[in-house]
């Protein structure tokens, strides 16, 4: 018998968040959260993204035992701004019972039919900022923090419930060499010099927030060709600074400049906290924050996290001089490894970045849509 719930309760909440830790128990590819992060952003007090979306959160009961989990998301910005008349997915969960999902799923559907929305997309969170994307290759490969982890058995699932697929998501691996290229370096030299752009020194954290709204200003410009992107809005922006800027090594970040100083490029790379996160099991306490610590200061594989480009600069070659600056940090920190974000696949501006690196594609996500 399987019965769904609205979580309407704190207690709810918390079982919302810990069920996947008691799902992937057993699994050594899985890297769990922060719970009170989690619960923080579930929070309409502390999650400004609330104040542009409604979420109903529900839970599916199997004889008496909680055995799935799913986040309805309507975005009103997207809906009322972007003409985009969908209901989001995210946080799904559920034990290998396709009858557990398709009655959460008969959930989310309501909901979309309720406020007359025309289908369903996921998996995604409130913003771009959250995880997106459903694992369909990789799952025998440790995930990361920005990313979502599942069982191979999800794809059928969401599959055999009614949806397509919407796109495609890829990620990279990437070998780093163990000295800078020389000719990375002459033609970054160049290309600074010839449109008179100057790297941002951050000498610390303290140094880099201040450049917050600039980031997610040109995150916008860079990001807005892209059909599944949300503008952050100026509102989200101290959000977003307070949530993971003031956490960032300034090593890993890298702000490029015109003559002016205005931002025209930018990179966020942070070491990869995989294991790290798998040793804390949800807890920053009492050892979670020292292991965390202890990866950001030792480790041989980096993430990419996001990297942005004015507009006005795409095909210029701006990203020669990111990466110059980025390999320095690597062979001086000893990065061996690379892994990419998730780029779309239609994002052949992105992906050409990696031409000359030999990127092996190690990992796809597939985000999904269904018509109401």
């Amino acid at each position: 018998m399987i019965e769904i719930k609205q979580v309407t309760t704190k207690k709810q909440l918390q079982q919302f968040v810990k069920f996947p830790f008691r799902l992937y128990k057993n699994s050594e590819n899985w890297v769990p959260p922060i719970i009170k992060e989690e619960l923080a952003n579930f929070d309409e007090d502390k999650n400004p993204a609330y104040k542009d979306a409604d979420a109903y959160f529900f839970l599916a009961y199997k004889d008496n035992k909680i055995a799935g989990r799913v986040c309805a998301i309507i975005n009103w910005n997207e809906v009322k701004n972007q003409g985009k008349s969908k209901l989001r997915f995210g946080w799904f969960d559920a034990i290998d019972d396709v009858d557990v999902t398709k009655a959460l799923f008969d959930k989310v559907f309501e909901i979309g039919k309720q406020n007359r929305l025309e289908y369903v997309e996921g998996p995604a969170g409130f913003s771009n900022m959250d995880k997106a994307g459903m694992l369909i290759e990789g799952f025998d490969r440790i995930g990361s923090m920005p990313t979502n982890y599942n069982y191979p058995y999800y794809p059928k699932h969401i599959e055999q419930v009614g949806f397509k697929k919407e796109v495609d998501w890829k990620e990279f691996e990437i070998m780093v060499p163990l000295e800078v290229p020389e000719k990375l370096v002459k033609f970054s030299n160049l290309l600074t010099k010839k449109f008179k752009l100057k790297v941002i020194d951050l000498p610390n954290t303290k140094a880099l927030l201040p450049y917050a709204k600039d980031i997610f200003d040109l995150m916008n410009r860079s990001y807005k060709h892209l059909e599944s992107f949300t503008p952050i809005k100026p509102y989200q922006v101290e959000h977003y600074k307070d949530k993971y800027l003031k956490f960032l090594d300034p090593d890993f970040v890298n702000l490029i400049a015109d003559e002016n100083g205005e931002l025209v490029g930018f990179s966020v790379i942070m070491p990869s906290f995989s294991k790290a996160l798998q040793k804390a099991k949800g807890k920053l306490f009492p050892f979670g924050f020292y292991h965390l610590l202890k990866a950001q200061k030792k480790n041989a594989k980096a993430t990419l996290l996001l990297i942005g480009v004015a507009p006005e600069y795409m095909r210029k070659g701006l990203t020669a001089i990111i990466f110059h600056k980025c390999y320095e940090v690597f062979v001086k920190r000893g990065i061996t490894t690379l892994e990419t974000n998730p780029e779309l696949e239609t994002n052949n501006q992105v992906q050409a970045l990696w031409k000359d690196y030999n990127p092996q594609l190690i990992k796809k996500w597939r985000t999904y849509r269904k018509e109401l």
